[in-house]
């Protein structure tokens, strides 16, 4: 029986103990109510309970139990020690709206989606990001099942998937994050999340419901998703690069092998780009790629892949369908599309292309092997004189051998001073007399002789060498006509061909303007020959730059002409000195009417122009009499010396020519 000791009804029981100061009134008729609560508290230690004042009030309280005094077996005297707790309630429920406001503004400043619910599945929280994420509002969503509110379905199959907050209700376990997930909006709207889930227990461990996380992945997937398509597709022309078609044509390969069908492989490279690109600078070259690029789209189908290589190279590959593939129509097609000029910021720029073509199985059997080789039939149509097709053929490697071997031999044939210059001279048609001549390259290569210009000029011009050996013969060719100049010789003007690449760089007239005046030899004394081609690839753009040098005092002369195909009004304002007529006219200028017919007209359009006409190619005595009959004034050929070297060239000087 559990006692206490109370002096009356009214009694105030007070102790001073471990921080506890109780006075609390009791009246025996409370006593009978605490009985149980004693009890309970005796075995706690402590006790928070509510206590009811003598007013019918309620307060909380806190009761310690102490044993005072042992009795008889099973009777026990207490102590109970009561303090009214009702300020600490207070600052504890104060603390506990404050760490919950703290919790709504912490939930409400996160970009990631809120969302709870109970252990029905239906909603009973969500913070602002999940308002806006689902499109609901917290007042609207509020009591109702989560699948209305949070619709996902599979990224890939398009079919409902259940969301990590039924998943977690069912199976009482933490949700895996998933990021194949897509959240249909309240409007209709998508939205690519990653979800997950947990579950919610009371102090018992028992489910109570669950909350969910969703993370907007949408920017971070389409990031994903744009650097993985630069990493296969080309910045410029968005083509599939080098890396994504290899793949494409490795599995092309395993399904043609298994239809027994046919792949082609074509090669491309831009014939005029690299002038245009040194001239008219990165920017105008860029635009072009990307017309070209553009054009080549418009002749493909769907099916094929047109692909990027770098600089102005492209692969197609072309795949068979219905019927057989036939790549001579389409490299006709693309041929044809490529030529017409293209318009670009205010210049008509003309740009041809040169086609290798490499087939599956016949000329390769793997992706690099079939690049190889379109790639190599590629540089046999170049020599072929571009804007042309070849197919490959397995001769064509020892070629392309051989041309890597005369890039490799030729970077180093300036500095181990292996180019020499020959000169033709040009002679007057009437009197005989030596009027200039022509500087004409040549290389003593160590191990194959003397090589001409048509073996290695070619491959310094795609290799980008050319600008290099043309500055190199500029200062060569002026250096050697001063030396005759102070040896008493009488040379005339010598003539340097320049080639497109010189000729559009931003410091041509500059370096010609720095040579001239390095080795001091009068501007008139150099003549720069410029093919018609050439001159009228930007007519605008030339008419500036020959403007300028003739401002210099050099000579010009315009090569091959009647080759190209140049307008009379622009002819009229290029400030030309000199017309050569291409020797392809002399050749047959006895034999066929039309060419006589040609030459004649360029003689007396260059006479009327008050331009010097020199004809090419004179070999033969009757050339020289029909050319003598038209007023023709120079000319130039084997009938009157083949290039020689300079110290016989000063020789000739000497003697004269005796012909006419």
């Amino acid at each position: 029986m559990m006692r206490f000791n109370l002096d009356n009804k009214n009694s105030i029981m007070t102790e001073q103990t471990a921080g506890w100061r109780c006075m609390v009134a009791l009246h025996l008729e409370d006593l009978r109510h605490c009985m149980e609560f004693l009890a309970i508290a005796y075995g706690a230690g402590s006790l928070y309970q509510i206590g009811l004042r003598r007013d019918g009030a309620e307060f909380p309280i806190g009761l310690r139990i102490r044993t005072m005094k042992y009795n008889d077996p099973g009777n026990y005297e207490f102590c109970a020690l009561l303090r009214d707790i009702t300020d600490q309630k207070n600052s504890e429920r104060r603390l506990f709206y404050l760490e919950k406001a703290r919790a709504e503004i912490s939930l409400n400043s996160i970009r990631d989606a809120v969302i709870g619910t109970d252990i029905t599945g239906r909603i009973d929280y969500l913070n602002r990001a999940a308002e806006n994420m689902t499109g609901w509002s917290r007042n609207e969503a509020l009591g109702r099942p989560v699948s209305d509110v949070v619709q996902i379905i599979n990224r890939v199959t398009r079919k409902r998937d259940l969301n990590s907050i039924e998943i977690v209700l069912q199976s009482n376990t933490h949700s895996v994050a998933s990021t194949d997930t897509v959240l249909i909006r309240r409007d209709g709207s998508e939205v690519t999340i990653e979800d997950s889930a947990a579950p919610l227990r009371d102090e018992n461990k028992q489910l109570t419901g669950a909350v969910m996380v969703l993370h907007d992945i949408s920017a971070a997937r389409t990031m994903t998703m744009k650097m993985a398509h630069l990493t296969q597709h080309d910045f410029l022309t968005n083509l599939p690069n080098r890396l994504l078609l290899n793949d494409r044509i490795t599995q092309a390969i395993i399904h043609a092998e298994r239809r027994d069908t046919q792949l082609v492989v074509l090669f491309l490279d831009l014939d005029n780009f690299k002038h245009i690109n040194d001239s008219l600078g990165h920017a105008i070259g860029d635009k072009l790629l990307q017309s070209v690029a553009q054009r080549l789209c418009a002749c493909m189908r769907i099916s094929d892949t047109i692909s990027r290589q770098g600089g102005d190279e492209f692969v197609i590959l072309l795949t068979e369908e219905n019927q057989p593939i036939d790549a001579t129509r389409i490299a006709e097609k693309i041929l044809s599309n490529l030529s017409v000029p293209h318009a670009i910021d205010q210049h008509m720029l003309h740009v041809t292309t040169s086609i290798g073509i490499s087939t599956y199985p016949d000329d390769a059997k793997n992706a690099e092997t079939l690049i190889k080789n379109a790639d190599t039939a590629m540089y046999y149509a170049k020599e072929k004189g571009r804007n042309s097709y070849q197919y490959f053929k397995s001769d064509m490697n020892v070629r392309a051998v051989e041309r890597q071997a005369i890039e490799s031999s030729l970077r180093l044939a300036l500095e181990r001073n292996e180019l020499i210059l020959y000169y033709q001279p040009k002679v007057n048609l009437k009197s005989g007399k030596i009027t200039g001549a022509e500087a004409l390259i040549r290389w003593q290569h160590p191990d194959r002789g003397l090589l001409l210009p048509n073996r290695f000029v070619p491959v310094a011009e795609e290799c980008g060498l050319i600008i290099q050996i043309g500055r190199w013969v500029l200062r060569e060719a002026c250096v050697q006509n001063r030396k005759w100049f102070l040896a008493g010789l009488h040379p005339g003007s010598i003539a340097v061909n320049i080639s497109a690449l010189e000729f559009r760089r931003m410091d041509f007239v500059e370096e010609v303007g720095t040579i001239l005046k390095d080795s001091d030899l009068p501007p008139e004394s150099l003549q720069l020959e410029i093919t018609e081609s050439v001159l009228m690839r930007d007519a605008e753009s030339s008419i500036m730059v020959l403007q300028q040098l003739k401002n210099m005092g050099v000579q010009l002369a315009v090569d091959d002409f009647g080759t190209g195909y140049s307008s009379l009004s622009y002819l009229h304002q290029f400030p030309i000195d000199v017309l050569k007529i291409d020797q392809s006219f002399v050749q047959d200028i006895v034999t066929d009417q039309d060419n006589g017919v040609i030459v004649s007209a360029v003689i007396a359009m260059g006479n009327s122009l008050k331009q010097q006409v020199v004809a090419e190619g004179v070999e033969q005595k009757n050339q020289l009499s029909f050319l003598q009959g038209q007023h023709c004034e120079e000319g130039q050929g084997y009938l009157f010396s083949r290039p020689i070297c300079a110290e016989q060239f000063a020789l000739l000087l000497k003697t004269g020519i005796n012909c006419i």
